[in-house]
């Protein structure tokens, strides 16, 4: 099977007989087609500008990858996902505690202080509308898997928005069982990572604020700096080992680092300005709507996490695959173009005996080379 795929910037210039001669128009529509004809010159300046300075070219074209792939929906159906799978999770986490550290009731509280402390502000109400199961035996385990099992969509998601990032074509990535067993490894060592670093991190602040009050240093700030330090260097290691259980193995171990670090990066800055953005949000929605106002936030913070997540790993992809410096209005277009409309069409292979045919046109006005013109009946 055979497919091709033309891409140009159509609609980017004002056709000649247009822009020629304002002959024959209103004043009203005279003033209108020479706003167009500015906008554009101005939009054409702007995009050579960033097209030669790599500070604003990288991030312009993150951005566009990120746009191309419409990874707000990915985003949106993470959040969707985690939001469902939040509370089947912390069920299972306050039932095995129980019965694990039922004699160890300081230990269990930290835990869980751990693991409510990854939500700013409504932590605390999640931590009270959160009880552990009161089945027994065969009951209590059947009951835990299937519940555990229930919050698989999340996993699935991420999964599916890594490997749409990546450019993996459908027919590569992992299939029945893999990706069920792939979305299983990724809930158990991500969810317990998350609160393994943060209790590590605890501790190795305080470790540090104690070293340092020996060493008489300001052990206050200096042993906060240090917690942020360590549970940053956690993070990148846990981001990493979570990118690696949700890319398909054709993307190499050392292309996932890029976007582990800035996940991590942006997962510390959330963490350390979730309380404000979420309470702010809960200001103004909890007076509206009440008890759904702690949903709403819930809501907000998840698909936050998730967009720059996803941003982290688009600029990975970027990195990897050279899609930079981007044209935001073409025609022309430029090598990184012209890799990642070959990326996105490659991605679309459902099966091993598709053939995928990428002709990319450089005049917009023209057919691309050796191919027929449409037939207009």
């Amino acid at each position: 099977m055979a497919a091709c795929v033309s891409a140009w910037g159509a609609g980017s210039r004002v056709p000649e007989h247009r822009s020629a001669s304002l002959t024959g128009l209103t004043p009203f529509w005279r003033v209108v087609l020479n706003a167009v004809n500015t906008a554009q010159k101005v939009l054409h300046s702007v995009d050579r500008l960033q097209q030669r300075r790599p500070g604003l070219a990288f991030p312009v074209a993150v951005w566009k990858k990120f746009g191309d792939d419409q990874a707000g929906n990915l985003a949106a159906l993470i959040a969707y996902y985690a939001f469902a799978s939040i509370f089947p999770l912390l069920l299972v986490l306050v039932t095995v505690l129980d019965i694990v550290l039922g004699h160890d009731p300081t230990l269990r509280q930290k835990i869980l202080g751990s693991a409510f402390g990854q939500f700013p502000v409504i932590g605390t109400q999640l931590k009270t509308n959160v009880h552990s199961l009161h089945e027994t035996g065969l009951a209590l385990v059947i009951g835990l898997v299937l519940t555990f099992l229930g919050t698989r969509g999340v996993a699935g998601a991420v999964q599916n928005a890594c490997n749409t990032a990546w450019g993996v074509p459908y027919v590569r990535r992992p299939g029945f069982p893999m990706a069920a067993l792939r979305s299983v490894a990724m809930i158990v060592v991500v969810g317990t990572g998350i609160i393994a670093t943060t209790l590590l991190s605890e501790l190795a602040g305080g470790a540090a604020a104690s070293v340092l009050s020996v060493l008489s240093v300001l052990s206050g700030p200096a042993g906060y700096v240090g917690a942020i330090v360590v549970s940053l260097l956690l993070n990148i290691g846990l981001f990493w080992l979570g990118f690696r259980l949700a890319t398909a193995s054709e993307v190499r171990r050392n292309e996932l680092f890029l976007g582990a670090l800035l996940a991590a990066i942006v997962w510390q800055i959330l963490q350390l300005l979730g309380s404000y953005l979420v309470s702010h949000d809960l200001s103004k929605s909890n007076s509206l709507y009440g008890v759904f106002g702690v949903v709403l936030g819930l809501m907000a913070w998840l698909y936050l996490q998730a967009e720059f997540t996803l941003y982290a790993v688009e600029a990975a992809v970027v990195k990897s695959r050279r899609l930079w410096p981007r044209t935001l209005v073409p025609p022309p277009l430029h090598d990184p173009d012209r890799r990642a409309y070959e990326l996105y069409a490659q991605a679309q292979q459902r099966f091993p005996g598709e053939e995928i045919d990428i002709r990319i046109a450089d005049d917009p006005t023209k057919q691309p080379a050796d191919q027929a013109p449409a037939r207009q009946d």
